[in-house]
């Protein structure tokens, strides 16, 4: 007996995060009645973004050319490199205005109980980066279990390179109460705290 086409629809929206059969089911009741332009849109920019988005050569963030366009520009510092796990995080570090520097995205973190290790996360790739453009590496993983653990072994490996390593600080938010924080993030803030220079 041959899967229905509808069916194939569902399982296919099951490959995305967070979505389960009875969401997929939804989504895809939704596209078929509700909107078959719009499916036919998804589905066509699915396959020009899969046929045509690779990995950019120098930072591994996604990008239609060999290089992407942050890694071309001669505006970016080249002596600061920040690594980060996923687009998201690099996104959200630009969004600050704060940094000029080059990236490193490693697309995923060390997590051994998922199977990923340094293999999977192509860390030779950044070795070499690194080996080709000597800079200060600015660990910026996210601060979970797997974060602070890919982190500390990045340091380890590059500061047997010779690589200035330094990692993103972590605290209180902007505008935050202290009665608001949690006591983790509180200690942290405390733990990590910096002479004031007035």
């Amino acid at each position: 007996m041959s899967v229905s086409y509808l069916n194939e629809l569902i399982a296919a929206l099951r490959c995305l995060p967070g979505v389960g059969p009875k969401s997929a089911q939804r989504m895809a009741y939704h596209l078929l009645q509700r909107d078959r332009k719009g499916a036919l849109q998804l589905a066509a920019s699915l396959q020009r973004a899969a046929s045509n988005v690779q990995h950019c050569s120098r930072c591994n963030n996604f990008s239609e050319q060999t290089i992407c366009e942050l890694c071309a520009s001669e505006k970016r510092d080249e002596q600061l490199l920040c690594v980060v796990e996923m687009p998201a995080d690099l996104l959200m570090i630009e969004q600050t205005l704060c940094y000029r520097g080059m990236y490193y995205v490693l697309m995923g973190r060390l997590s051994p109980l998922d199977g990923i290790g340094a293999k999977e996360l192509h860390l030779d790739r950044l070795v070499k980066r690194v080996q080709q453009h000597p800079c200060e590496v600015i660990l910026a993983t996210n601060f979970t279990i797997e974060g602070d653990a890919t982190a500390h072994y990045l340091a380890i490996l590059l500061q047997s390179m010779g690589v200035k390593v330094s990692r993103i600080a972590r605290g209180l938010p902007v505008g935050g109460e202290l009665e608001q924080v949690d006591s983790g993030t509180l200690a942290q803030a405390v733990l990590e705290r910096r002479e004031l220079i007035v």
